[in-house]
């Protein structure tokens, strides 16, 4: 059974940046298409972004675009999420899940069948 681990939240300025990570235990995450999901109170939960199982293919939701990265680290068993230009509308639980199949549709939660239980992002003020 995959298990998920996401760690680096936390208290952040505005225009800040910081590194999520996702580590993997039970099985190699490298098989896994990766998703990258946020959700702040009172809103529904949002893909920010995915990577493929080799790593050759990202997507990113348009918002987060130029200021996210996604990376993976297979012989880590990681998956990172660097987070720059931090702003107001970017405080969240931020969650990975994973899933064996690759889609377009990755930045879709329902495709995920492994989950971990977040990390919390927040910005001062």
């Amino acid at each position: 059974q995959l298990q998920l681990v996401e760690s680096g939240g936390g208290l952040v300025q505005p225009g800040g940046s910081l590194r999520l990570s996702c580590a993997a235990s039970g099985h190699s995450l490298g098989y896994y298409t990766v998703g990258w999901f946020r959700q702040a109170p009172g809103k529904e939960r949002e893909g920010v972004s995915c990577i493929s199982p080799i790593g050759g293919i990202s997507k990113y939701q348009d918002s987060v675009k130029g200021r996210f990265t996604i990376s993976r680290d297979n012989a880590k068993n990681t998956v990172y999420l660097q987070i720059n230009s931090l702003k107001p509308e970017d405080p969240a639980v931020y969650y990975c899940a994973a899933d064996g199949r690759w889609s377009n549709g990755c930045l879709m939660g329902s495709q995920y069948s492994y989950w971990g239980q977040g990390t919390q992002v927040t910005v001062s003020s």
